[in-house]
């Protein structure tokens, strides 16, 4: 089967769009030739919303995920909607933008902690409207309040957020890029999607962001929890 066309790598402002119906997992996977969806991976979740037919009969996704060999996004929707589908079929995506975009804001606000908290990131996941990073810290004295304030500055420098790519090689004469020591930048296409932050920030990423910090919002730390010796866990939460 053909790739599938990541359409939100290039625009994640972008909520639907038309596809082609390529694959159908028995066990309720649709492959489909382009997609808007983000597909569960790098700590966020996969997309949901719903797949909508020529004749208006709406099929809900409960999550997209990439299938065994990366180059296809699958759309679960379960056996029996699956088996109603067919190959070939022209259909058209509609995202839960809702929910997608707390998760773009919280995404990059992230990218702004590990800016304020300058350590290896050793995990992290996004929720909706709330998210973590695991640092490794040498040493505790972690303030939610100081950390709180400084991020909140970020966020209201509204400076652009955009995406780039370079190659391989490029990522390896520079590793410093990368920050997160058990999630590794995608690689096998030989390039790799950078997300910068205008005067604040550069690393590896796939995931969706804002394109400005101020969209992200007012944020707050609500938790840093000991996970062990040199391991701190941040939480943080949309103010809204």
């Amino acid at each position: 089967m053909t790739a599938t066309t990541l359409l939100f790598r290039d625009d994640a402002y972008a909520t639907s769009c038309r596809a082609t119906i390529t694959g159908i997992v028995p066990e309720g996977g649709i492959v489909l030739d382009r997609t808007v969806f983000y597909a569960q991976g790098g700590g966020q979740p996969g997309d949901v919303g719903e797949i909508v037919r020529a004749d208006g009969e709406r099929i809900a996704v409960a999550n997209t995920v990439y299938g065994p060999d990366r180059s296809q996004v699958q759309h679960l929707v379960g056996p029996e909607a699956a088996s109603r589908l067919s190959e070939g079929e022209s259909v058209e995506l509609q995202l839960d933008w809702g929910r997608r975009f707390k998760r773009m804001r919280v995404h990059t606000a992230l990218h702004l902690l590990s800016v304020v908290l300058p350590y290896p990131v050793t995990g992290g996941s996004i929720g909706d409207g709330d998210g973590r990073l695991d640092f490794d810290i040498p040493d505790a004295g972690l303030d939610k309040a100081e950390i709180t304030e400084r991020l909140n500055a970020l966020i209201a420098r509204d400076a652009p957020v955009t995406e780039r790519w370079i190659t391989d090689e490029e990522l390896d004469a520079n590793p410093g890029l990368v920050k997160t020591m058990s999630v590794k930048p995608p690689r096998g296409s030989g390039r790799v999607r950078l997300v910068e932050i205008d005067g604040i920030d550069l690393q590896p990423c796939g995931g969706t962001h804002v394109r400005r910090t101020t969209e992200i919002g007012a944020v707050v730390v609500t938790d840093i929890e000991k996970k062990g010796k040199q391991n701190r866990r941040v939480r943080l939460s949309l103010a809204d």
